[in-house]
């Protein structure tokens, strides 16, 4: 990945053109509105609202969370977690217990139910990204994922400036 890169800088020498402009801002569009049909159709094929489920991929690597955690991450308020919590629990897809250190602490861990359900979400998210691999030359690819950690690094250092 790119990280050291000064975007401030780096090209400011080639001017930005109205067509790139617009080019970039209807592909930007395009991508997220696929991402959010995809998030749509998940939803349905694994009987979860949307919040439930990208709640519940929050749990990938996370062995616990906090309502405060998830809460930040998904850019929501406690209270908004609290009801998806519910969600999840009732579907006995996640469980609460206390913190053997700080008894004042509720945590968050997915059932073996919800380890299920979470490997089954990874496979689909998996077999759509191969998908849309496969439909370019090994090379493409390549190039590709370069561009797009290329683009990640470039909107992180603009997401830097807006804070």
């Amino acid at each position: 990945m790119v990280h050291s890169m000064n975007f401030d800088t780096a090209f400011t020498s080639e001017k930005i053109t109205g067509s790139q402009l617009r080019q970039f801002k209807e592909v930007i569009a395009k991508l997220f509105k696929y991402c959010q049909e995809r998030m749509r159709y998940q939803s349905e094929r694994f009987g979860l609202p949307e919040a439930e489920l990208r709640c519940l991929l929050l749990f990938g690597d996370e062995r616990y969370l906090t309502a405060k955690g998830i809460a930040r991450r998904m850019n929501v308020v406690k209270s908004r977690v609290t009801k998806i919590v519910q969600g999840l629990v009732k579907k006995k897809l996640i469980q609460r217990v206390r913190d053997p250190e700080d008894s004042r602490i509720t945590l968050l861990t997915l059932t073996p139910r919800g380890q299920k359900k979470l490997a089954e979400v990874n496979r689909f998210i998996d077999d759509i990204h191969k998908e849309v691999l496969i439909q370019m030359h090994p090379e493409q690819r390549k190039m590709l994922l370069k561009d797009l950690d290329l683009l990640a690094a470039g909107m992180e250092a603009v997401k830097d400036l807006m804070v």
